[in-house]
């Protein structure tokens, strides 16, 4: 996936500018994005805040890092079971 040029507290102001009554295709220009953009980076971000953001990315990390250490466990588990099974 392409890495945007905005971060995503750069396009939640974008977004606030947008809600005091700013024309769109004022907005998109000043900006340099598309109207394509500008509404797909509404349907995302909709009031959504700054700080509720950096939470969802420290929860998807999280949830990554979870994921990670389930799949060595099960991976090690699988191991012992085939060991124990040879075994027998």
């Amino acid at each position: 996936m392409k890495k945007s040029r905005f971060t995503e507290s750069q396009i939640v102001a974008v977004l606030k500018e947008g809600e005091t009554g700013v024309p769109v295709a004022e907005l998109c220009r000043k900006h340099g994005i598309s109207n394509a953009t500008y509404y797909q980076w509404k349907s995302k971000y909709s009031g959504v805040q700054v700080s509720e953001l950096q939470r969802l990315r420290e929860l998807e990390a999280e949830n990554a890092k979870l994921k990670r250490m389930y799949a060595d466990l099960a991976l090690e588990n699988s191991a012992i079971k085939d060991v124990l099974n040879r075994k027998s």
